[in-house]
């Protein structure tokens, strides 16, 4: 089962206060969104994963050893789709020390990641919006040495496990972002 989007905006905003990490969350839905259209998944159910990925973040104050799994524990209560809770489970592979090996934990994974790096992106043009953003930028802020804090490079290249180049995911990625900007403050 999936939580309808209401209930799962309502659990969001129960367990995390900080507006940047629900904008995070939003923008995460949102990419993960458009990445299952782009494949032909089921985009409510990969759009429920990058919504709900990061519920635990301030309860566990996202110690890498433990993030996720607090989620994972909460939604199996609620009685959420094992493919969801899985996948979120999975998107961080320190909590769990196994290696993600499915193109949703893959995707996840990828899409989430990315939305840091759109935003630390957008926040060096001087009007700070999405819209600002060039996929190009994106794949170049990603090459650089001094890449973004706490986004890691290697979750954003599993969009090519899952058969998506990365100048396109990139795109797709800052589009479905720029959808959404305004609710998200960028």
């Amino acid at each position: 089962m999936l939580l309808a989007r209401e209930e799962a905006l309502r659990l969001l905003h129960q367990y995390v206060k900080n507006d940047r990490m629900i904008a995070h969350s939003l923008a995460s839905e949102a990419v993960m969104k458009a990445l299952a259209e782009r494949l032909g998944r089921d985009t409510e159910k990969w759009g429920q994963a990058g919504l709900l990925h990061d519920l635990d973040v301030e309860i566990t104050h996202a110690e890498p050893a433990v993030h996720a799994l607090e989620t994972a524990r909460i939604l199996s209560g609620m009685g959420v789709d094992a493919e969801v809770i899985d996948a979120i489970r999975m998107h961080n592979e320190m909590a769990t020390g196994i290696e993600r090996s499915k193109e949703f934990q893959y995707a996840l994974a990828c899409g989430e990641t990315i939305t840091g790096l759109i935003t630390a992106t957008a926040m060096v043009y001087p009007d700070r919006k999405v819209a600002s953003v060039k996929p190009k930028s994106v794949v170049k802020r990603m090459k650089e040495k001094a890449f973004a804090a706490s986004v890691k490079r290697e979750n954003i290249l599993e969009c090519e496990k899952i058969g998506i180049p990365l100048d396109e995911f990139a795109a797709l990625a800052v589009a479905a972002m720029a959808g959404i900007a305004e609710e998200i403050g960028l």
